[in-house]
């Protein structure tokens, strides 16, 4: 039995996690079409985790419709109930007794400060990896590329990447141009701006938020995982589709590896992250992505119209004055009101 003040918690884990079952079995069904079909859909997953279904809930709440005739809960199916919040607090009876202290209410200031102390890690170990790439930025100098690209070049050995988030900038290590052919540099350069035009940072600090408060959870890395690796594919899919060669291609992200380093955070996109064997295997098959038919297009608009509409449809049904409780051994409301019209009559 879960205590009763860990149950919101575990409702909301358990909500993000079926989300994110949800958008696995759709990943599967459109493994054939674009990466930035699948990484939105695993973005999507990773912000749920940020948003409690109950917000959902009490807007359902809000607008929920005043019945003519109110029926008891108990004769409502209450399965979509049972799916989003399984895990219920128990009733408790009150009694003029106040309960003895006991071991078990200090659980609660246990687990917030383990929570706490692997937070406080987690975000420490990345605001050192942070400093040391804003130390990169300031000692970098503006250079123009000779193919007209603007960017900061740094003399650490640190592969090509995005760094900032508001206002990302192109850091490049000192040197590049002369390691790479002006083919490879270019298919490098335009798979770095498809993450500066993506906005690919700010995803991934919005996941990292994520992962710093739900570091507990297994699932959330597994999500990060998947990001960068959708994230990847889809940028290499944009740099073939824009012309460039896939040999050329994939000869430059193996010689970005062999000479640098890689970035230390995933929120400074590079070019070599993800799995690179199976990048390099799909930059050479070069398949083209399928696009989204109209079963495909139906099929996600009805998850979304799923996601959002079972927590509007528990809220209303939770709405307050929305049922009321017949007890079937009390009389009805018809036959009450005819026993006070015969006692008003006889009155008279």
């Amino acid at each position: 039995m879960i205590p009763s003040y860990l149950q919101p918690l575990a409702n909301h884990l358990w909500q993000s996690t079926l989300v994110a079952a949800l958008a696995g079995l759709l990943t599967l069904a459109l493994r054939r079409n674009r990466a930035q079909i699948r990484y939105c859909l695993w973005l999507l997953a990773s912000v749920k985790f940020l948003i409690p279904f109950s917000v959902l809930m009490m807007l359902g709440s809000h607008f929920a419709p005043q019945p003519a005739l109110e029926i008891a809960p108990s004769l409502v199916p209450s399965v979509m109930e049972q799916v989003a919040q399984p895990f219920v607090a128990p009733v408790s009876h009150v009694t003029g007794h106040a309960s003895p202290p006991s071991a078990a209410n200090a659980v609660p200031a246990i687990l917030c400060t383990v929570w706490g102390i692997g937070f406080t890690i987690l975000v420490f170990s990345w605001w050192r990896r942070w400093r040391q790439l804003q130390g990169a930025v300031y000692t970098a100098t503006r250079v123009r590329l000779p193919n007209g690209v603007e960017a900061m070049s740094s003399p650490g050995f640190m592969e090509p990447g995005v760094f900032g988030i508001w206002r990302p900038v192109l850091l490049l290590p000192d040197g590049i141009a002369g390691q790479l052919s002006g083919a490879e540099l270019d298919a490098i350069l335009a798979h770095e701006l498809c993450h500066i035009r993506r906005r690919d940072n700010l995803a991934t600090a919005v996941h990292m938020a994520v992962e710093a408060l739900f570091w507990f959870h297994p699932l959330v890395w597994w999500l990060g995982a998947r990001l960068m690796e959708e994230r990847e594919r889809a940028c290499d899919e944009d740099v073939l589709q824009m012309g460039n060669e896939p040999e050329v291609y994939a000869e430059g992200i193996l010689k970005v590896c062999e000479m640098y380093l890689q970035s230390p955070l995933r929120c400074a996109a590079g070019v070599t992250g993800a799995n690179l064997k199976n990048r390099i295997e799909q930059i050479m098959s070069n398949r083209i992505a399928q696009t989204l038919d109209g079963g495909k297009k139906l099929l996600l608009a009805c998850a979304g119209a799923l996601a959002v509409a079972v927590p509007v449809m528990v809220g209303t049904m939770h709405a307050p004055g929305r049922f009321v409780e017949l007890v079937p051994n009390e009389p009805s409301l018809k036959s009450t009101n005819s026993k006070r019209r015969i006692r008003h009559f006889r009155a008279k």
